[in-house]
């Protein structure tokens, strides 16, 4: 399941609704928010949060919030109140300071409940057991990190998810957006440290190996550029590359790689057959950096016309052709060109 984070320190607009109904139309599920804003008094949040978790029924995205003992008590919810606690009209919450295990317990049985990933220990485990909690409406959810050098170590997170699912936990963690950051620090949202700038997509895709069913966006908004990206992932399992150069024949045709993987290129299988491109010799010999896109010109024989995209930095070859470059912001995506994968290029734009 993908979500994406809506954030209750200013007056929700309509731009803010057009951006849910974006995310939702792209394959997203759900939205997080928190219950406080600096600021802001809670009678101005308790207004936000009925508008969007009203935008959120009318547009069929589910909708949790992170909520602790402070911040309910500001808004003069009772945090052993479920009746009081429900009345907040989210689909879950995720719990932080002040709930006994008790009160997770109840709280299971009556709405989805997100616990605190990293810091879950055995014995809270088997508190909850004794407790009763209905384990299918507890979710794992890892912190995600504003400070830079602080988010977590990836092989960390791995194990610690790979124990949780031993009880039959999901799992769930962030990725940074890539638009509009989230204040005071403006340096992404990530649970892992390596992916606090990276593309979205990749951080996904990354975040599913390493056993992560819930995957959120923690900044308040991605790119057009972005959002498009996921789509055609979400969508036709499609890899959208953006290039440094202008080619229509690479964008207004369909391409697929073959189904045999190559290790060091991406082999474009349309391309010697459509032969869309020249392929006389270059006067001049460009080396090939990982995210080159190239073709074989016509010294190469029956090669001629492969429209290829490296996978590592490549040497300069007489026989083959660059022409032109995947922005680095997208070099991560290579990764995940598989057999048969469709590849989409789209020119960069000024925000890539």
């Amino acid at each position: 399941m993908l979500g994406f984070s809506v954030y209750l320190g200013h007056d929700l607009t309509s731009e803010d609704y057009n951006y849910l109904l974006a995310m939702r139309n792209s394959g997203f599920t759900c939205l997080f928010t928190q219950l406080e804003a600096a600021d802001t008094d809670s009678e101005t949040i308790l207004k936000r949060l009925a508008n969007l978790t009203d935008w959120c029924q009318k547009l069929d995205l589910k909708i949790i919030a992170d909520v602790s003992e402070p911040i309910l008590q500001n808004l003069g919810i009772n945090v052993n109140s479920v009746q009081q606690i429900k009345s907040l009209n989210l689909k879950g919450i995720r719990v932080d300071k002040g709930f006994s295990i008790e009160m997770i317990a109840k709280l299971s049985k009556e709405m989805p409940v997100v616990l605190n990933a990293s810091t879950i220990t055995q014995d809270d485990i088997d508190n909850l057991k004794y407790s009763n909690a209905n384990f299918e409406k507890l979710t794992a959810g890892h912190n995600f990190y504003p400070r830079p050098e602080t988010g977590l170590e990836a092989h960390w997170m791995h194990e610690k998810n790979k124990w949780l699912h031993k009880y039959d936990l999901k799992t769930a963690a962030f990725i940074a957006g890539n638009g509009k950051l989230r204040g005071p620090i403006f340096a992404g949202l990530p649970t892992l440290e390596k992916q606090r700038y990276e593309n979205p997509l990749a951080a996904i895709l990354e975040l599913k190996r390493y056993d992560c069913d819930y995957i959120f966006v923690g900044d308040p908004q991605l790119t057009r550029d972005a959002i498009e990206t996921i789509t055609n992932y979400e969508k036709e399992n499609a890899i959208t590359l953006h290039l440094d150069t202008d080619i229509p024949e690479l964008f207004e045709n369909e391409w697929h790689n073959r189904p045999d993987v190559a290790r060091d290129v991406v082999r474009l299988q349309e391309s010697r057959e459509k032969r869309l491109l020249p392929t006389e010799p270059q006067d001049n010999i460009y080396a090939r950096p990982k995210g080159s896109v190239t073709i074989d010109n016509n010294l190469y024989n029956r090669y001629e016309g492969e429209i290829q995209i490296t996978k590592r930095d490549l040497p300069c070859d007489q026989k083959v052709n660059v022409l032109g470059q995947v922005k680095t912001y997208d070099l991560a995506l290579l990764d995940y060109i598989s057999s048969n994968t469709r590849v989409i290029f789209r020119k960069a734009t000024k925000q890539e």
